[in-house]
């Protein structure tokens, strides 16, 4: 399966049967990164969240009283 990086652009092979090609395949919503953007990404946000100053904005996860 031909993809293409949604960052950079560059376009390439990936295994037809494998898990992320399914995903491509049947929701759209899930993009591919290559490799080396991925890696990039990746380093800077370790680099950011070593600062102190970062932070993930996520909904903070409530207790079911009925499992208590």
């Amino acid at each position: 399966m031909r993809v293409k990086c949604v960052i950079c652009d560059t376009a390439q092979n990936i295994d037809s049967n494998s898990l992320q090609a399914k995903r491509m395949r049947n929701r759209r919503i899930h993009t591919f990164m290559c490799t080396s953007c991925n890696e990039r990404i990746a380093e800077k946000t370790r680099a950011r969240h070593a600062t102190g100053n970062f932070k993930m904005y996520r909904q903070p996860e409530k207790e079911d009283h009925l499992l208590s």
